[in-house]
């Protein structure tokens, strides 16, 4: 009897031991996979503090002068101007630069909704750098950011609390380390590429996958349309990279990403500030398109996008209406934002 208790006691214990194993074998893999997680976690901070740091430029001024004070992200409703230039390292331009695409956001925190307005390359507007009426996209070379960024405000009259100015290397490396994005080519057409080789991008019409330097060609093409429909473009593309970076599946991307960011992007955002950005993403990022509306222009032989004059207040009460600004219109110039939709002509 005693022999048989002793004997069922081993194979009590031996289960058990065997039950423990089958535990270890779970729960390491689990705290292995937890650890790495954090490792990563804390390794991509850590870029990311890096990467904003070395981007960082004031762009020549401490807050915009349409502000009574600087403004916090976390708890205020903000503006941030992406500036997309046409420099490049073949083209040694940077000096020199011209705004390829010119976009408004503005960020509503309670709402977490964001207004993109896009402005169109060719718009006649007055350039304060210089003092006289040009094409928006001269501002840029006139005087970098600074310039864009006063015209931008005395075009809107909003105040432009934050920019980002990336190149064509950034576009190309961001889609390319989230390893494509979905689009929707509206027609077949052939394009140069980032290094200014003609024909390099060979694209058919359809929704497909595109990659970096393939997206960066549907980005630019006007040649069989215009520039209110590149801006359209545009909006939907930055959509597309959102929606994609916003995506579990991109989390290991992230590292190439902040690469690819770092080296071709210059902004006056700190990492504190950039940060609180993050809550926009992970609640689900709505975002309401929206182009300028406007007509030819075409004096002297030179062609203008003149904007529209009589909608202007329109553009103004949507945008200080989503960032709760309640200071008097100044500016009474001519451009209108219209909801970019399929019955909108422009």
């Amino acid at each position: 009897m005693s022999n048989h208790k002793t004997t069922q006691t081993r194979v009590v214990k031996r289960r058990k031991r065997k039950v423990r194993k089958r535990v270890y074998l779970i729960l390491i893999p689990i705290a292995v996979a937890f650890l790495s997680i954090l490792g990563y976690g804390a390794y991509l901070y850590t870029k990311a503090d890096t990467v904003l740091s070395e981007s960082y430029e004031d762009g020549g001024r401490e807050k915009s002068p349409l502000r009574d004070a600087e403004v916090d992200p976390s708890i205020d409703n903000v503006s941030v101007l992406i500036i997309g230039v046409d420099e490049n390292k073949h083209r040694d331009n940077g000096s020199n630069a011209r705004s390829d695409a010119l976009m408004l956001a503005t960020f509503n925190k309670d709402e977490k909704t964001v207004n993109l307005v896009s402005i169109p390359r060719d718009s006649y507007v007055h350039i304060p750098e210089v003092g006289y009426e040009d094409k928006i996209t001269h501002a840029h070379a006139y005087g970098g950011p600074k310039a864009t960024i006063d015209t931008v405000e005395n075009l809107l009259d909003i105040p432009v609390d934050y920019y980002v100015k990336l190149n064509f290397h950034a576009f190309v490396d961001v889609v390319d380390a989230l390893n494509g994005i979905t689009v929707d080519v509206p027609y077949e057409f052939k394009e140069s590429n980032s290094m200014d080789q003609r024909d390099a991008i060979h694209l058919y019409a359809g929704e497909q996958e595109v990659d970096g330097e393939e997206a960066l060609a549907l980005a630019r093409t006007r040649k069989l349309d215009n520039d209110i429909q590149r801006g359209k473009r545009q909006m939907d593309i930055i959509k597309s990279v959102a929606k994609k970076a916003a995506s579990v599946n991109s989390i290991l991307n992230y590292d190439d990403i902040l690469t690819a960011v770092g080296d071709n992007m210059t902004t006056n955002m700190t990492f504190s500030d950039m940060k609180t950005f993050i809550s926009y993403g992970t609640s689900g990022l709505d975002i309401e398109s929206y182009t300028l509306e406007g007509y030819d222009y075409q004096p002297a032989g030179t062609y203008y996008w003149q904007l529209d004059e009589v909608a202007l207040n329109d553009t103004k009460i949507l945008l200080k209406d989503h960032l709760e600004i309640t200071n008097p219109i100044v500016n009474t110039g001519g451009q209108n934002a219209v909801e970019d939709d399929s019955t909108n002509p422009y």
